[in-house]
């Protein structure tokens, strides 16, 4: 109520009838309730007569006449019946005077002052006399008050909510006259537009209303109401009534399986799972059903787990089909995040759902529910989460989900293939799966679902799962991929599809990557089916910011990279990949690779292609075609050879970086050389190998060294060796080193630097027996061991 103006007023209103001195207490100066007469004769309200005498006790006075002073013998007082009879038909008249008042002032166009009179006539009316309220419905004042909810006035509406609240207060009647209508929607409004009195007087009346069953479900039935009254309980409103009128409001009308239902889809979970916890059979069914269906964020997810997951893990072993289906549609929307999947890992979910899953016989799951089983399962295997999943590897279960997916419908077939995606992601799982597939032969029919076009989910569940295993099985992937059926086409194509890059995309260029690089029936498969051309394309696309898909770039951009290297590995038997390299300048493409800072796998394929593309430079390189000697005289025929010029330092013939894949020809010498201080050991011994192809018997030794040199590759290959990172860096860089030192000014240098001396001695000791061979020249060169060739003759 507000404070500002009072329901008691001091003057007389309008139309009602005159008030007689003898009902007025002389203490309070107010129509008496409950007259009582003292022993003088003098009569006053009990009440007020009773702290009278109080106050004569408290003083050690005796009792007396509070308007004559006169002592009374005793303070004794009488009931004055007749006078109370009188006062109340006087109350009567007067109230039905003042409702009279009321119908007359209850008009929006009247005076602001008088429909606000009207309405605290009103309430004072309701407070009094209980039976009035007949008299208020009666007279239809109700919707009279219902109407002045449409004035303009803040006031008028803030007086007219209170004036409604009192009226239909514990009057079931009142209620449903208010309820007609849009009255309950006009209420619900008033949540979000009235200032902050006429907002807590709104809600206030809801509160009231939701008293009645009845209401609760036309309450919830007006948009909004449940959005508003829920967001009221959770906000930080420094009006503390309006909080808890609200809470009060929506636990009246939990009462209300529906109103529940509409309460979960705006976040207040509370009431469902508690009614999934201590309801009846027909009403857990019902709200767990209901769950199934809800869409929730992922701390929800794991606020029902912790609620209800065991409740729900029990209804799963129950004998009933409707209630085993209701509990595992709603498992399988709170399972697909980690921190619920994680403790309904905890509460037991694994046994009961792998026995839904396996088992055959009486009362076994239906395939429909079957596939929300799977669903679950698959969940919880790929959330990331490190728990032991070795139980569901063993006793021949990976066997029997291959058994499931070859004799069921693709809707199943694709969850079995996720959950064997997620145990092919786990390092202590992957090996029993690759094992029951290779056991089964089943990987033939794995590789088929990369044709299924219709259905893109178990498309790429098999997709990922194939590029999972193909680290293990890359022989038997490529064996099954090779001929007519399709399925190479089917990747490639995938990989193709002009759409942002996809997870899809990412799995089938990994997939195809980890295929064995040496494969030349395969490589020469791909070659006809213009793979390398689709490749080359997507890499080409990403490096120049055509194509993007920041989540799975990185692992795209890596597969398609090996895709392609493989290519560098078919020049012995295949022409047309040299002539494919040569179409698309592959060897530049490749240089500008090695770049990608902070991607070591590119890198490091990128380095490896380059050297085998520098190694194929020697049969590439050629002698330019000279026009025949002229022997016009016999002055002409004794003539010099003409010179030639602008023939490579390294080949000595004709090269460039796109037709002989010339490294020196291409500037990638400084490039490779930059890497050998890469932190990422593979780079590195990529880098050292691709260096070395040009020191290679056949080629100008002491030219590479000088080009070399000149790059200061000299001093990063050192640096290589001295480091001693790991035995194969070692390997490669005594290959390299002892090249460099067979010219004489660079071993004089080096021989000087103790700590090349000490790897080399190192290698000499510890390394393999070529690495030692190796070594031991090297250490002849820098005069650390004797070189007795010219001593004793060849004994060979």
């Amino acid at each position: 109520m507000d404070g500002s103006e009072s329901d008691d007023s001091s003057h007389f209103e309008r139309g009602v009838d005159h008030i007689y001195e003898a009902f007025i207490c002389p203490l309070t100066k107010e129509v008496m309730h409950d007259p009582v007469t003292l022993e003088n004769g003098r009569t006053f309200e009990r009440e007020a007569i009773e702290k009278w005498f109080k106050k004569c006790r408290d003083g050690n006075k005796p009792p007396s006449c509070p308007i004559t002073s006169q002592e009374l013998s005793s303070a004794d007082v009488s009931p004055s019946i007749a006078l109370r009879n009188t006062i109340e038909e006087w109350r009567w008249r007067n109230d039905a005077a003042k409702l009279d008042v009321a119908r007359q002032a209850l008009f929006l166009g009247n005076d602001e002052s008088d429909v606000l009179q009207a309405l605290m006539n009103v309430r004072q009316i309701c407070r009094s006399i209980r039976s009035n309220r007949q008299g208020v419905r009666n007279s239809q004042l109700v919707r009279m008050i219902i109407d002045v909810l449409k004035s303009n006035s803040h006031k008028v509406r803030y007086k007219a909510l209170q004036t409604l609240q009192v009226v239909v207060e514990g009057d079931e009647e009142s209620k449903g006259i208010l309820a007609e209508g849009d009255t309950v929607r006009t209420l619900v409004k008033f949540l979000s537009h009235e200032p902050s009195k006429g907002k807590e007087a709104a809600v206030s009346l809801l509160f009231e209303l939701s008293k009645s069953e009845a209401l609760c479900e036309k309450i919830g039935s007006v948009n909004g109401a449940l959005i508003l009254l829920v967001g009221l309980t959770s906000s930080n409103s420094v009006n503390v009534s309006i909080v808890d009128k609200a809470e009060r409001t929506l636990e009246n009308m939990e009462r209300s399986e529906e109103v529940v239902r509409q309460m979960a889809s705006y976040g207040r979970l509370q009431p469902l799972l508690g009614k999934i916890l201590e309801g009846s059979p027909e009403t857990k069914h019902s709200m767990t059903t209901f769950l199934g269906e809800l869409s929730l964020n992922n701390d929800t997810k794991v606020y029902i787990a912790q609620t209800v997951g065991s409740s729900l893990v029990d209804l799963m072993r129950s004998g009933d089909m409707t209630q085993r289906e209701a509990a595992l549609r709603a498992l399988n929307n709170i399972s697909s995040y980690e921190g619920s999947a994680k403790l309904l890992i905890g509460i037991g979910i694994l046994p009961p759902l792998i026995k839904d899953l396996f088992y055959v016989g009486p009362n076994n799951l239906p395939i429909r529910l079957k596939e929300v089983s799977a669903t679950i399962l698959a969940n919880i295997v790929n959330i990331g989460y490190d728990f032991d999943k070795a139980t569901l590897v063993s006793d021949n279960r990976v066997e029997n989900l291959l058994y499931l997916i070859s004799n069921t419908g693709p809707s199943i077939q694709c969850k079995l293939l996720e959950v064997l995606v997620g145990l092919t992601t786990c390092q202590k799982t992957v090996i029993h799966v690759v094992s029951a597939i290779k056991t089964s032969g089943a990987i033939i029919s794995l590789v088929q679902f990369v044709e299924v076009k219709e259905n893109e989910d178990l498309r790429l569940a098999s997709v990922k799962l194939l590029h999972n295993l193909s680290p293990f099985m890359s022989e038997e992937l490529a064996d099954a991929l090779r001929g007519t059926a399709g399925q190479l086409d089917s990747l490639v194509a995938i990989i193709s599809e002009k759409i942002p890059i996809s997870e899809e995309q990412a799995a089938a260029a990994g997939l195809l990557a980890e295929l064995p690089e040496r494969d030349l029936a395969l490589t020469r498969e791909m070659l006809s089916i213009g793979a390398f051309e689709k490749i080359i394309s997507k890499v080409v696309g990403i490096r120049q910011g055509e194509i993007k898909g920041m989540r799975f770039e990185r692992n795209f951009l890596e597969g398609l990279v090996r895709i392609l290297s493989r290519i560098t590995f078919a020049f012995s038997n295949e022409t047309r990949g040299i002539t494919f390299c040569r179409e698309y300048n592959v060897a530049s493409l490749f240089i500008n690779l090695i770049q990608s800072n902070g991607q070591d796998t590119i890198q490091m394929v990128s380095a490896m292609a380059l050297e085998n593309l520098s190694l194929e430079s020697i049969n590439l390189s050629h002698m330019p075609d000279l026009p025949p000697p002229s022997c016009g005289s016999i002055f002409s025929c004794m003539s010099r050879p003409p010179v030639i010029t602008g023939l490579c330092k390294i080949h000595h013939g004709v090269c460039s970086l796109r037709e002989t894949f010339c490294l020196v020809e291409g500037g990638a010498v400084e490039k490779l050389v930059a890497l050998l201080d890469h932190e990422n050991d593979k780079v590195v011994e990529a880098s050292l190998a691709a260096l070395s192809s040009l020191l290679e018997d056949g080629l100008d030794v002491e030219r590479g060294v000088k080009i070399l040199d000149e790059a200061d590759g000299i001093r990063h290959v050192l640096n290589v060796l001295t480091e001693n990172r790991t035995e194969k860096l070692t390997r490669r860089a005594v290959w390299l080193v002892e090249r460099i030192l067979r010219i004489e000014d660079i071993a004089r240098e080096v021989a000087e630097q103790p700590n090349v001396s000490a790897s080399l001695v190192d290698a000499f000791q510890n390394g393999d027996f070529r690495t030692r061979q190796i070594a031991e020249n090297a250490l002849k060169h820098i005069d650390k061991i004797p070189n007795f060739s010219g001593i004793f003759p060849n004994m060979a």
